[in-house]
């Protein structure tokens, strides 16, 4: 039963996740990853601003940077994962820390109102993330049964 409520709970919930998710997937809500906005939005300068290109290159441009950007994480993840448990903890490890004194650092340059709004956006995430392990794991195991 609770399973089932489950499924039914995340299919309701996925359109309101595809809305949310940034343009064409990269990071930064552009679909080339950090640096590339999405259309009528600035964008980092860079060595391709010297180029002038067509507002239709650009977009082309990003496709590819896009591209790019995902084949590489996919790279880094296939490498990752022939990796020890314990090298792959102690990288987890080390990343979670940097994110953390990053997010202090943000923090300490906001005024108090911010904070409380960064705060609740950091909760929020955190429990994203949480929701989207359960659904992993729930996944999973139901890919386990049916084998």
């Amino acid at each position: 039963m609770r399973k089932t409520l489950m499924a039914l709970m995340f299919a309701a919930a996925l359109p309101t996740v595809a809305m949310a998710m940034p343009p064409e997937g990269g990071p930064m809500g552009g679909p080339g990853g950090p640096g590339f906005d999405g259309p009528g939005m600035h964008h980092r300068k860079g060595p391709m601003d010297k180029l002038n290109l067509t507002p239709e290159q650009r977009q082309q441009v990003d496709r590819l940077m896009g591209a790019q950007w995902h084949g590489r994480n996919e790279i880094t993840q296939k490498y990752l994962a022939k990796l020890s448990a314990a090298d792959q903890k102690a990288m987890k490890d080390e990343q979670d820390a940097a994110r953390a004194k990053t997010q202090s650092d943000i923090r300490a340059l906001l005024t108090p109102e911010q904070q409380k709004t960064f705060d609740q956006v950091q909760k929020d995430e955190a429990q994203r993330r949480a929701d989207r392990a359960e659904f992993e794991a729930w996944k999973a195991q139901k890919a386990q049964k049916t084998q």
